[in-house]
């Protein structure tokens, strides 16, 4: 196995926070990166943007956040895992990050390009001990509500119901992931049961780790659902995270608060003119009558279970080994 790492400046601290892009996803990239720069301007991590194909550049405006531009490639290394129609191996290239970056980092914060920053201390949340694990993450949103859910993917393997965790956010100890073996492992589970794998790398994690990684917050992986967005004002997320199809910058439908599309759309105008255009408005969400409903009905007959859950974070630093 041969992972390849080149970037544009070295690392000044032995922690980042990592998003990995390709694409038109690295426009995403850059919004979130960004919106941390913003929030942190004393901080004392890195921000680092990963492609594997093409090499990324800061477009104009962007260069006074010093981000750490990088690009990682690991031939083969991902051959035979399954893949949905239309994607690229690209969409396992999280799992090699702490192989990666095992040099220059002790801990990453990995982030999905499509997050939304609303706040937070990141740096301390960086610094929580994660007891004996080496990853910790948010359950995924399907167990927010119904914790004892036996994951689909668990399902299909064979595997007892665990907590599982949605990863699109990960914080992680680069020694213990590596030390552990856990992208051997995950590749080799991945290819020897490619028939019945679902959704990439997420699945191959929490199979292979069954449990055993660390509970966060979900203010840190908000996955913003027709089932949790009223929520989310409640719980003031600091990272909205959306999950599925419907993105701000491309849905108009009335289900998605305006103001995150509008955000996207001006950073998208001053710093990428040539990358696709967030069109207009829309539909506002008062105007989508029956989605509102439907909604509301959701978030009424689930307020109490989401209110459990909710409660057993007291502050957005809890962990829950």
């Amino acid at each position: 196995m041969t992972i390849t790492l080149t970037s544009d400046r070295p690392a000044r601290h032995s922690r980042a926070v990592m998003f990995a892009c390709d694409g038109v996803y690295a426009a995403y990239a850059f919004h979130a990166a960004a919106q941390i720069a913003a929030l942190c301007p004393d901080r004392d991590f890195d921000i680092c943007l990963v492609s594997s194909e093409e090499r990324l550049e800061a477009p104009p405006g962007l260069e006074r956040h010093g981000f750490r531009l990088c690009h990682v490639t690991a031939p083969g290394l991902f051959d035979g895992l399954r893949l949905d129609a239309g994607r690229t191996p690209v969409v396992y290239l999280r799992l090699a990050l702490p192989a990666a970056f095992a040099g220059d980092y002790a801990r990453l914060l990995y982030l999905d390009a499509d997050v939304f920053i609303q706040g937070g201390d990141f740096a301390a949340l960086m610094g929580v001990d994660l007891g004996p694990h080496f990853v910790g993450a948010v359950r995924d949103n399907t167990q927010w509500r119904t914790p004892g859910r036996r994951a689909e993917q668990f399902k299909r393997l064979g595997l007892p119901a665990t907590r599982y965790f949605n990863a699109g956010v990960m914080l992680i100890d680069v020694g213990g992931w590596n030390g552990s073996g856990l992208l051997d492992r995950c590749v080799a589970l991945g290819r020897a049961n490619r028939e019945v794998m679902i959704r990439h790398d997420q699945n191959l994690l929490n199979s292979v780790l069954a449990g055993g990684w660390a509970e966060l917050s979900p203010v840190w992986n908000w996955q913003y659902t027709w089932a949790s967005r009223m929520f989310e004002a409640m719980a003031d997320a600091n990272v909205v995270h959306f999950i599925g199809p419907k993105k701000p910058w491309k849905h108009d439908g009335g289900e998605i608060p305006l103001r995150f599309r509008r955000a996207y759309r001006g950073f998208l105008a001053e710093h990428f003119p040539d990358a696709p255009q967030v069109g207009p408005d829309g539909a506002p969400p008062m105007g989508n009558a029956a989605f509102l409903r439907r909604s509301l009905v959701k978030h009424l007959v689930s307020a109490g279970r989401m209110s459990d859950y909710l409660a057993r974070f007291p502050d957005e630093l809890t962990v829950i080994a």
